[in-house]
């Protein structure tokens, strides 16, 4: 009599624990849903920004061509591009058209090279998820807003956790070079002064990886940025550094679109007091961009934070 009773008790039990995880199940679908139709993602290119017409296109240009292949994600709904400084859309003009779109969540793409006191501290203050002292100083010399949105913004990583770079400046170094015995290579990058040695590391990781498929063995590196105060005499100096060891030098700069001030007249006016610099150096005033690996970069990461997103057991950073 007792095992018949037991047996009719489990097999009740377990009848209505089979309806509880069906309803369970369906409620977790339901919350699921809920929790996505409630999201609205978008995407926001964020790059220094500079006065210059030929820099801005350049980057208003990587936003066309990343445009239709990040909206294939049905999770995110728009792509727009931000200048940091000197010009408009601002960040803090993008992220209030965001907020008034009642868009959750912003995933916020710098495309910058390295760390920079930029990436590090300036735009996270710029958005409210960081208060540094010489940034807030810093935006009210130049009349930067700050803006803290109501979306929620997720700042992916930057471009130098890739290969992206040094593929790009072999690249450019393999267009200009016609003897690679002969020749040496000088980078200028526009650098910081607060991580001088990330900098530094990245110039020396790209040229040693020229010098790995290239046999360009002697390198060097200068500044065309606030550390060499916008003077041309860091190229210079670095271009004559490679020719007391080869007979030419091929200068790449590493900059991320074309802008007149550093490609020209500061890259450009380095090179033109380099002694015989129209025989002794190779150098074609061009950018990073356009670049098909930094538009994959670009897609991928806006798509790789968007599914950790809408993943369902996962946490947004």
């Amino acid at each position: 009599m007792f095992n018949t009773n037991s047996k009719k008790f489990s097999s009740f039990f377990t009848a209505i624990l089979f309806i509880f995880l069906l309803s369970s199940c369906g409620s977790a679908d339901k919350t699921a849903k809920q929790t996505s139709t409630k999201k609205k993602v978008g995407v926001l290119l964020v790059n220094h920004g500079s006065r210059s017409e030929a820099w801005r296109n350049g980057l208003l240009d990587l936003e066309k061509k990343v445009r239709d292949s990040i909206l294939k994600d049905e999770n995110i709904k728009d792509v727009k591009t931000a200048f940091m400084e000197y010009t408009e859309p601002s960040i803090a003009t993008r992220l209030k058209e965001f907020d008034k779109e009642n868009y959750s969540d912003v995933i916020l793409v710098p495309v910058f090279l390295t760390v920079s006191s930029h990436s590090f501290d300036d735009i996270p203050t710029l958005i409210g998820q960081k208060n540094d002292p010489k940034s807030i100083e810093l935006f009210k010399i130049e009349k930067m807003e700050r803006y803290t949105p109501t979306a929620k913004v997720h700042i992916a990583p930057l471009l130098d956790f890739t290969d992206l770079l040094k593929k790009n400046i072999l690249s450019r170094v393999r267009s200009l070079s016609k003897e690679p015995q002969n020749e040496g290579l000088t980078l200028i990058a526009y650098g910081d002064k607060t991580y001088n040695g990330e900098w530094s590391q990245l110039m020396q990781n790209a040229a040693e990886y020229v010098k790995e498929h290239t046999g360009i063995s002697d390198y060097s590196y200068g500044w065309c940025g606030h550390v060499a105060h916008y003077n041309p005499d860091s190229t210079t100096v670095a271009i004559q550094q490679v020719l007391q060891k080869k007979k030419s030098a091929i200068v790449v700069p590493v900059l991320v679109a074309f802008d007149e001030m550093f490609q020209v007249k500061i890259i450009g006016g380095g090179i033109e007091k380099v002694p015989g610099a129209k025989e002794k150096v190779l150098y074609k005033p061009d950018a990073i961009l356009p670049d098909k690996g930094v538009e994959e970069w670009v897609i991928n990461t806006s798509r790789d934070i968007s599914n950790r997103l809408f993943a369902p057991t996962a946490k947004a950073n």
